[in-house]
């Protein structure tokens, strides 16, 4: 309990993180699938200033209105092949830096705060916590972890989403540590927490049903005797953890994505004013199943994420358990 908490949740959380971050490059990819506004056309370049018709001549302007057919949609292996085509093998861990420091503040902050929540509220007899206590402590550790990573998250996705864009157009962050500076630079220091709304809603929700679930599948396991407590038991309640969290969390991390993927240039209108307005627009353009856009990465992620996660943290406890 207490430092040692955060030490285990951040060590774990890192090296999770780290080995599932070409997946989680692949989900922000397959969300940004559809939007409009920040990538041209292609069909549209290949366009002269002005185009023949039978009774004369349209504008460029004019021409933007032409209805273009919408390009497939590609799914996990079609885009993590065309990424390695494109950009290169090391394209998928485009942004790995800003995912581990994301992981640093982030995750080893709600890791420590659940840990001290559920030691606090736990019965002292039987040393159990009631699941609505659990799914408590998840909430208030995630809003808090969620507010102090935002900027690694901002951050990430951008890295992730900058090889999508036109070679013009691509912010080319160096690290994390550029990206940061120069979105400080360039569009003000509260741009670090542009989408935090979304961020702290998604965390609160990811680190309750996460948490919570995993603790609760655990303890079943183990009372109803199924297994004992070893990997079979962590890999089990951390596949049901994960999809758990999997569901709860896309819809929110598909707007997420988009908010702080937004690039907004001096004097234009941003494409989206806030999260309900990226929502509205994203389900009226797209469908409501937009919002479950990239669920199979998500799941691909958030699977062995969440079973490297509790399998790694069970180990570092044993590990430190004379510390």
């Amino acid at each position: 309990m207490g430092l040692k908490g955060f030490v285990e949740g951040g060590i774990a959380s890192i090296i999770a993180g780290a080995s599932t971050h070409p997946l989680d490059l692949i989900k922000v990819r397959m969300q940004l699938q559809g939007e409009s506004g920040h990538v041209p056309n292609p069909a549209l370049q290949a366009y002269r200033p002005a185009l023949a018709t039978t009774n004369g001549y349209i504008s460029l302007m004019e021409a933007s209105h032409i209805a273009q057919p919408q390009p497939p949609r590609l799914g996990l292996i079609s885009i993590g092949t065309r990424i390695v085509q494109a950009e290169g093998a090391a394209a998928l861990f485009s942004g790995v830096s800003a995912t581990i420091l994301r992981q640093t503040l982030y995750s080893t902050t709600r890791m420590g705060i659940y840990d001290i929540l559920k030691h606090k509220w736990s019965d002292s007899d039987t040393a159990k916590l009631p699941i609505m206590r659990k799914i408590a402590a998840g909430l208030i550790a995630g809003s808090i972890g969620a507010a102090v990573g935002n900027p690694a998250d901002v951050a990430m996705v951008q890295m992730q989403a900058d090889g999508r864009l036109p070679i013009e157009q691509r912010r080319n962050y160096k690290s994390v540590v550029d990206a940061i500076s120069q979105m400080s630079k360039q569009e003000g220091i509260a741009s670090l927490w542009r989408g935090s709304a979304l961020t702290v809603n998604r965390a609160m929700i990811v680190t309750a049903s996460q948490l919570a679930s995993y603790d609760q599948v655990k303890e079943m396991i183990l009372e109803k005797g199924v297994m004992k407590d070893g990997i079979g038991t962590h890999v089990t309640a951390s596949f049901a953890a994960g999809f758990v969290a999997s569901m709860a969390s896309n819809p929110i991390d598909v707007i997420k994505t988009r908010v702080m993927n937004m690039k907004l240039e001096p004097g234009a209108v941003p494409p989206y004013s806030g999260a309900l307005d990226c929502a509205m627009k994203t389900v009226r353009a797209e469908g409501l199943m937009a919002l479950y856009k990239g669920f199979i990465p998500t799941i691909s992620r958030q699977g062995p994420f969440t079973v490297v996660l509790f399998v790694t943290l069970e180990q570092v406890r044993k590990l430190l358990k004379e510390f």
